[in-house]
């Protein structure tokens, strides 16, 4: 079947630079929109007080590791679609999506349903400290309305981008932020005709926008290439779930090993007596800081995916390597730079997002070593990307958890709490793991395997 007489495009032909581009900028803007998210999120929470600010970023690592499962079937869907669209075969992708929407919809009400039951139980195993417990708690019961409307809008998304109609994601994800953001401040200090929720206001706008961009992506879904997914039968096909789960099982096992890493560092910072709330802020506040210049590593690295994926089913395996590798130098170098106006800026990024002088003091050293390795995550996000979208998922895998299982959380330890070095010890760690796990993907890249990797 011919993919563009249905309305979707290959990036297996013409300059393989002009492909980079066209899927990267929608990327970008989704990744921008998310940033801004996530910063609007952390500013509020920063004029509530430092504890509900430690207490945003913290619940925001429990949520995203919880919808992980979400994001390993988006990985698997992607790749299996993106060869299939590489290779003409539009009946097979469609099939493949409307099982994946399937599959999402069962697997997102049920964690739904467990977070909303023990959101008590899960912010108390997560190590919070006692005094912002009962905040983190309610935050969390609020997210796991969320869990549902979100796993599907991410399925939805990733068909989009696996066939290259970018933009539909960029769309939706553009109205998702947009009342995200104006829902945090209304919600949270009452604008007429709301009342003040207070903190919880954060969590209240997030359902509410990722309710909203469901409805639009079944819509659009309906007014696309996609539309025949409506037309068949919703029966769940083992088969194609098979298929899915082969690949997403060894993503969804690394996305844990990275929140639940995650997470245990803000439980190493946990442990730093008076220091540890400062120093738990500091980190939330350098990750959202951190976020811009993750914004064009991560967004080249869905475009990797859909290329190496697409080329892959198209038969052109050199172009697929000589792509990603493109994308990646690309990448490495815009990063660097961003690095390096971080790195001298550092201060007055900080300040931006704290009143409190000891937390921004800590986060501006946060920002000043982590831009170190910065170059390694843009390699490390570009290339995983490529892997991934190759169904190489099981490389990606390896490469995370020994990054950061076998490296950062136990130097991170060692150097925090046994030799005292409290939270410079953690930041040190986050470098060196960082270095590490680029230098396996890079490996993991060079030596080709991923080419026969079974993703189709």
């Amino acid at each position: 079947m011919n993919m563009h007489k249905q309305g979707t495009d290959t990036f297996t032909l013409g300059n393989s630079w002009t492909r980079i581009w066209q899927m990267s900028w929608p990327m970008l803007g989704i990744m921008v929109f998310n940033f801004f998210v996530g910063l609007a999120d952390v500013y509020v929470a920063g004029l509530l007080g430092p504890e509900i600010q430690a207490a945003v970023g913290f619940v925001t690592q429990i949520y995203f590791f919880i919808i992980i499962v979400a994001n390993a079937i988006a990985t698997g869907t992607l790749a299996l679609i993106a060869r299939d669209v590489g290779a003409g075969n539009m009946q097979n992708a469609v099939g493949t999506a409307r099982q994946s929407l399937l599959f999402s919809i069962v697997v997102g009400a049920a964690l739904s349903l467990v977070t909303l039951v023990l959101h008590k139980e899960i912010v108390a195993i997560a190590g919070f400290p006692l005094s912002i417990q009962d905040t983190a708690a309610r935050f969390l019961l609020i997210f796991g309305l969320s869990l549902g409307p979100n796993y599907v809008l991410i399925i939805s998304n990733a068909i989009f981008r696996a066939s290259g109609e970018v933009r539909n994601p960029l769309f939706t994800m553009f109205i998702v932020s947009a009342i995200n953001i104006v829902g945090d401040f209304m919600l949270v200090f009452g604008v007429w005709p709301f009342r003040a929720f207070g903190y919880q206001g954060i969590a209240i706008a997030t359902s509410l926008s990722v309710t909203a961009g469901l409805i639009i992506s079944l819509f659009l879904l309906g007014r696309s290439s996609w539309r025949s997914i409506y037309t068949c039968g919703w029966t769940l096909s083992l088969q194609v779930i098979r298929k899915i789960f082969s690949i997403a099982w060894p993503a969804a096992i690394l996305q844990i090993a990275w929140g639940a890493g995650t997470i245990v560092l803000y439980n190493i910072l946990g442990r730093l007596g008076e220091t540890s709330i400062v120093s738990m802020a500091s980190l939330t506040n350098g990750l959202r800081v951190e976020a811009i210049i993750y914004l064009p590593a991560f967004a080249l690295n869905m475009a990797a995916a859909v290329l190496v994926g697409q080329n892959l089913g198209a038969g052109t395996k050199e172009q697929a390597a000589s792509v990603g590798w493109r994308i990646t130098g690309a990448g490495m170098l815009l990063v660097s730079i961003m690095s390096a106006v971080v790195f001298v800026f550092a201060d007055m990024l900080a300040g931006t997002l704290t009143a409190d002088h000891a937390v921004m003091k800590e986060t501006a050293r946060y920002l000043r070593l982590n831009m170190l390795a910065e170059p390694f995550m843009a390699m490390s996000a570009i290339l995983g990307g490529g892997l991934q979208g190759a169904g190489d998922t099981r490389g990606t895998m390896w490469a995370i958890i020994i990054s950061m299982w076998v490296i950062r959380l136990p130097l991170a330890y060692a150097l925090a709490v046994i030799l005292g070095y409290g939270a410079l010890g953690v930041w040190v760690a986050m470098v060196v793991s960082m270095v590490v796990q680029g230098s396996i993907m890079a490996l993991r890249f060079y030596k080709r395997g991923w080419q026969h990797a079974v993703a189709a």
